[in-house]
């Protein structure tokens, strides 16, 4: 028995989006309406640039619309024009208001990147490589009120690799979630798929990355900072100074050698392999990174230019 298209409102905004806004397209849903974030400057010249959602949302021949905000009745009166069974969010970047929420005849649904209730918030992704977790994945949720407190109706999990970053999960998600959404709207329709409270003693906050923590604190484990570094690409990106420069880490792991009394940020050898560098707990290797005005390049290649052993960072 084939089941009859959703008719679907979609909104979300970035890269992380796109894998699950095509597989609506694909599935054969009936996308009334794509919801994004106004164009934005973007690049050196600062032009106005177009979501990646819109972009595939335009090229799709879909309706595309971009209030500023959902709060506004008259948008609110726009989306109840649709005459949506379900709104589908994915990393849209507006929280929805109580009015949007009561629209929708299934109500709205969230991709969301982790196995809530942990990670609820901004930066799911970040947050759980530098928690050191072994796993992550993607949660389809019941939308509420709440931060990502919703009730859940599906969920993936993977693996994390010993070298993951966010940028590697990131798309690892993407591409889950865009599995996960259309194998769960079936008995989200048709009430089969039951709707599980979350655990709210289990729930963890993602807090929002900043620019300030992405700064290398030496003195700390190199455990935790090679996570740091791995769980900054694509953005904030650790980075460290070394005398007057800033450098940007891009790639690091941990040396089986031993660092010996050395003080946290000390260059303790440097070589093909990377910078060794000592911590407040053992030594960090550094293998990728970027200096100022440049791209990134291997540790090596960079030590064809400066010589650091014995130098301190930090």
């Amino acid at each position: 028995m084939t089941t009859a298209p959703l008719k679907i409102v979609f909104a979300g905004t970035p890269p992380f989006s796109v894998p699950s806004l095509r597989a609506l397209i694909d599935a054969g849903q009936d996308i009334r309406a794509v919801y994004t974030q106004p164009d934005r400057p973007a690049g050196r010249g600062r032009r106005l640039t177009a979501s990646p959602v819109k972009e595939t949302a335009t090229a799709a021949g879909l309706p595309v619309f971009q209030p500023p905000t959902l709060r506004d009745p008259g948008v609110v009166r726009s989306l109840r024009r649709h005459e949506a069974d379900l709104i589908v969010v994915v990393a849209y970047g507006h929280l929805l208001p109580p009015p949007v929420l009561e629209l929708p005849r299934l109500g709205c649904v969230n991709v969301h990147a982790s196995l809530l209730p942990r990670w609820r918030g901004a930066a799911p992704i970040a947050r759980c490589i530098l928690a050191g977790d072994r796993e992550s994945g993607v949660t389809i949720m019941g939308m509420e009120a709440g931060l990502d407190t919703g009730p859940l109706y599906l969920q993936q999990a993977i693996p994390l690799e010993e070298n993951e970053t966010g940028r590697s999960l990131h798309d690892k998600l993407a591409a889950l979630g865009a599995s996960a959404l259309p194998e769960a709207l079936p008995g989200i329709a048709d009430g089969t798929l039951p709707p599980e409270p979350q655990d709210d003693a289990l729930a963890t906050h993602a807090e929002k990355l900043t620019k300030e923590e992405a700064r290398i604190d030496w003195s700390r484990p190199a455990v935790e900072l090679n996570r740091m570094i791995r769980a900054f690409d694509p953005w904030p990106v650790a980075q460290t100074r070394l005398g007057e420069t800033t450098l940007r880490l891009w790639g690091s792991e941990l040396p089986d050698v031993d660092a010996g009394p050395e003080p946290p940020g000390r260059v303790v050898r440097a070589g093909k392999t990377g910078i060794d560098v000592a911590t407040g707990d053992g030594l960090l290797r550094i293998t990728r990174l970027q200096p100022q005005g440049k791209r990134p390049m291997a540790a090596a290649a960079f030590l064809n230019a400066h010589h650091v052993e014995g130098e301190t960072f930090g």
